[in-house]
């Protein structure tokens, strides 16, 4: 079989979810308005902290809020605790069985499918909350980015750290195929994601050695690049480290993902009938 044909399936797999992803927009109005109300709290609270001594903070108050309409903005794309249960079940379960009689490599299916889940949820839930930040008053408003070659570097890290995130994902899936139940698992990843990535609190926020190895962990990888980015919180010297360190995370996750894949494959076993 051609490589081109193998990467049709693949495509196919990504097609299929992106297409079934769109059609939740119920689901997409009510994130939406969820996302709303925890943006305007979480600029309310940080408006309350600013008003006390603004130049005591890294970041100006309106590169945090920028910071803050865009991360809920494309929170599906990098939301740490947006995994699939479908997977998981079918480790539980018994039904990756299944799975491992199609001729497709399950890795490249789930990273496919984990993709186009998170891309989907995206699409239907970005445009509303940019729209809305972007009409919204001073100072509580988004920004336009600081230039143009700013904003193609924003998508470019934005996708990077979409992949960085659903490498992560998947390493989580196959670190599932060694436990009896991944509860505990997901309960610690989730943990630490979310607090060593950024989504609770930016980074830049932390004392600056505690900073610096933030920086370096692969969870800085999935959305503090991008959004910090934008607003042009980093720049020079520190945004090609940041940047390269995204690629570099990327790589070696991915690495590590495929080669737990091929050895929870050799040594699966499903009871039952």
């Amino acid at each position: 079989m051609r490589k081109g044909d193998g990467m049709k399936k693949y495509f196919s797999f990504f097609r299929l979810r992106f297409a079934m992803g769109l059609q939740y927009r119920v689901a997409a109005l009510a994130g939406i308005a969820t996302q709303f109300a925890w943006g305007f709290m979480q600029i309310m609270v940080f408006h309350a902290f600013y008003q006390t001594d603004a130049s005591a903070f890294p970041m100006n108050f309106s590169a945090a809020v920028s910071y803050v309409w865009l991360q809920q903005a494309f929170l599906a794309l990098t939301a740490v605790w947006m995994m699939e249960n479908e997977i998981f079940d079918s480790i539980v379960d018994g039904n990756i069985a299944y799975e491992l009689c199609r001729p497709v490599n399950i890795y490249n299916m789930w990273y496919s499918r984990s993709t186009a889940n998170r891309l989907s949820r995206a699409v239907l839930r970005c445009f509303p909350v940019l729209l809305v930040a972007a009409l919204t008053p001073a100072p509580y408003g988004m920004n336009p980015p600081v230039g143009p070659g700013y904003f193609v570097l924003f998508v470019i890290t934005l996708l990077l750290g979409l992949a960085v995130t659903v490498s992560i994902n998947m390493l989580i899936y196959m670190l599932a195929f060694f436990t009896i139940s991944p509860q505990g698992l997901r309960i610690f990843f989730m943990s630490i994601m979310e607090f060593f990535s950024g989504a609770i609190i930016p980074l830049p926020f932390f004392p600056d050695k505690v900073r610096q190895i933030m920086e370096l962990l692969p969870f800085a990888a999935m959305q503090n690049v991008a959004l910090r980015l934008y607003s042009g919180s980093l720049s020079g010297d520190e945004m090609r480290r940041a940047v390269i360190l995204q690629v570099f995370w990327l790589v070696v996750v991915t690495a590590a993902g495929k080669l737990l894949c091929r050895m929870a494959e050799k040594r699966i076993t499903v009871q039952g009938g």
